[in-house]
């Protein structure tokens, strides 16, 4: 089952769908946060979805879009409006759903604004899996943008950029995320309740980079051979769903 909605809440509009056989009896719910250029109507979410709902009822997958991505409408991109779109929906889904537990699964960008909101909101979930985060955004960023796009976001312009649809960035955004630097924070606090994964063969987000910063929390850190940033390969993808799955439905104790 598939459900499109809108959570309107202070100023907000924020556009989502919903993948649930049963949701109003969902015992789980993983809130899936896209990457840059992305939307809610993500392929790696929708299998996602597919694969959790056949082996579990009790599950329910929420996806949305980022501010200034899909169908958001929002001017310009900031990292406090995406931190609040995460929290509107993780209220949402613990107001309204009710579940006995709200897990997260980000990706890339997502990736990124996840570690940014745990740091500053605190750890609102009960597990988060970061595929592909891109932990060193400022440098990752620097490979979406042209240098013709540099040089305008430089001289104080707006320019559009991304991959599946376009998003309006400018200079105020590339200062914000050179000035939130999640490799500089700690989060070994989260160490049994953060998984890492990351293709060897990621072309957009380096891979040891983030390795690094996952051992530097004592994170789990899963690499998968020869997966690019957006896991194009099936198999690769089923890998990482199946490992994600492992990590989520785990109860073991923390020692």
């Amino acid at each position: 089952m598939e459900k499109l909605f809108t959570i309107n809440k202070d100023g907000c509009s924020i556009r989502c769908k919903l993948y649930s056989k049963e949701p109003r009896s969902a015992k789980r719910v993983v809130i899936f946060c896209h990457g840059f250029g992305g939307h809610k109507d993500n392929h790696a979410a929708a299998r996602y979805a597919e694969y959790v709902l056949s082996k579990n009822r009790g599950v329910a997958v929420v996806t949305f879009d980022f501010p200034c991505h899909g169908e958001d409408a929002r001017h310009i991109l900031r990292l406090e409006d995406c931190m609040n779109y995460l929290q509107e929906v993780h209220d949402w889904a613990k107001e309204t759903m009710h579940p006995e537990e709200i897990c997260a699964y980000a990706t890339s960008f997502g990736g990124y604004i996840l570690l940014l909101f745990i740091h500053e909101r605190g750890m609102l979930f009960r597990k988060a899996v970061l595929r592909c985060p891109a932990v060193p955004m400022h440098e990752v960023f620097g490979k979406i943008i042209s240098p013709d796009e540099q040089q305008r976001i430089e001289k104080g312009k707006e320019v559009m950029v991304g991959f599946d649809r376009k998003v309006r960035v400018d200079r105020t955004f590339l200062e914000e995320i050179s000035a939130n630097d999640v490799t500089q924070y700690d989060y070994s606090d989260y160490a049994y309740d953060i998984l890492v994964i990351h293709g060897t063969g990621d072309e957009i987000v380096p891979m040891e980079p983030v390795k690094e910063f996952a051992e530097n929390s004592f994170l789990d850190f899963i690499p998968v051979e020869g997966a690019d940033h957006r896991f194009h390969d099936p198999k690769k993808m089923d890998e990482a769903i199946l490992q994600i799955e492992s990590f989520f439905t785990s109860d073991a104790e923390h020692p």
